[in-house]
């Protein structure tokens, strides 16, 4: 089992730049497919970002260049660097593990981004 805490949400202006970190605590961090979803209020969660165990990644179309997502398996923590920022990009973030040996997912509480002027 594995616990997830998200942090640096917050309320950015168009163009701006937010980085999300998530630390896992619990587990063995390095069997964890990390990934980032998020949900737009009245809208379904989506994909944002995935990195596997080996580092590599994928991204949703909507934020492929603008967005980076990264793993430091020595600190348990996987990272969503956001940079361009748009209106439609506020949601609340979520962290999400996937355990490689058996597909069960496991998520964080949520973290907001706000984009606006």
């Amino acid at each position: 089992q594995v616990q997830l805490v998200e942090s640096g949400g917050g309320l950015v202006q168009p163009g701006g730049s937010l980085r999300l970190s998530c630390a896992a605590s619990g587990s063995i961090f390095s069997i964890y497919r990390m990934g980032w979803y998020r949900q737009g209020s009245g809208k379904q969660r989506e994909l944002v970002a995935t990195i596997t165990t080996r580092g590599s990644t994928n991204y949703a179309d909507s934020v492929k260049g603008r967005f980076t997502i990264s793993r430091d398996n020595a600190k348990n923590t996987v990272y969503l660097q956001m940079n361009s920022l748009k209106p439609e990009d506020t949601a609340v973030y979520y962290c999400n593990a996937r355990k490689i040996t058996t597909n069960y997912d496991y998520w964080g509480q949520g973290t907001q981004v706000t984009v606006s002027s």
